[in-house]
């Protein structure tokens, strides 16, 4: 299979024009033409993936964060970034990216798969991209909002909250309604969209990368619950995954088993 084959694929599910203009994702390394032995899937492609990936014979590595944002004008080899590109460049294997195109995506996207670990029904985008109105086939937009089958407890949430997503901890803002029905999420640093939340009328917001006082803005409007940047998004491996294999049946596709988590807890 060429490398183009997986790409093409990827890019109808989540369509680079789609990615916000700070982002980076696509194909980062590689030829478009060559064959690719198989895949695998992780979130950050660092030198332990890479090595990984060689080790499983997998010369394309798919990630969800790029790992090239900026311009490199030296290879020094004293910093991740750096080491990671050496050992693929050693290695040939190539290097994609599927970041903020397919968080903008509801189906098939980022949000959507937390909406389905959660549960939620009726799933919409929580902030519809400007351009929404001109796809047709496409749902784009910011995070998801979606409603519980059954209502739940503020506690009871929190509680299925750390079990639907594989948590040991997460930080909350006070616990407001006796009843959580309306939820709303978005993969990784979502504080931006607390505005969007509130005006949806949801009972939570669940996400990552809050700061100190930006809890402070939920003004008892809404919880919100903040599960961490790697644990919101760690099912997005699942996702590509799953939309990879069903794709193409007979190719070797890999979900990685590095922890490239860079935050730990005691």
């Amino acid at each position: 299979m060429k490398l183009t084959d997986i790409t093409a694929f990827l890019e109808q599910i989540a369509p680079l024009r789609f990615q916000e203009n700070y982002d980076n994702s696509g194909l980062l390394l590689g030829d478009p033409g060559m064959d690719i032995s198989g895949a695998l899937i992780c979130l950050d492609a660092t030198e332990e993936v890479i090595n990984e990936a060689k080790d499983l014979n997998c010369n394309l590595v798919i990630a969800h964060h790029p790992i090239l944002f900026s311009g490199i004008k030296r290879f020094k080899h004293d910093n991740y970034v750096d080491r990671a590109l050496i050992t693929a460049i050693k290695n040939d294997i190539a290097i994609y990216a599927i970041h903020t195109n397919l968080d903008n995506v509801l189906r098939h996207g980022v949000n959507e798969k937390i909406a389905q670990r959660l549960q939620l029904s009726n799933v919409e985008v929580l902030s519809p991209h400007a351009s929404a109105h001109l796809e047709t086939s496409y749902q784009i937009g910011a995070g998801a909002i979606g409603t519980l089958e059954n209502s739940m407890t503020g506690k009871e949430f929190l509680a299925y909250v750390k079990d639907r997503m594989n948590l040991n901890v997460l930080r909350h803002t006070r616990i407001l309604h006796d009843q959580i029905k309306r939820v709303s999420v978005c993969g990784g640093s979502g504080s931006f969209l607390l505005p969007a939340a509130i005006n949806a009328s949801a009972d939570v917001f669940v996400t990552a990368d809050f700061k100190y006082h930006q809890f402070f803005d939920a003004n008892d409007r809404l919880m919100i619950v903040d599960i961490g940047h790697y644990e919101s998004e760690y099912f997005t491996i699942e996702l590509l995954y799953e939309l990879i294999s069903k794709k193409f049946p007979k190719f070797a596709a890999h979900y990685t088993k590095v922890i490239t988590n860079p935050v730990f807890y005691y």
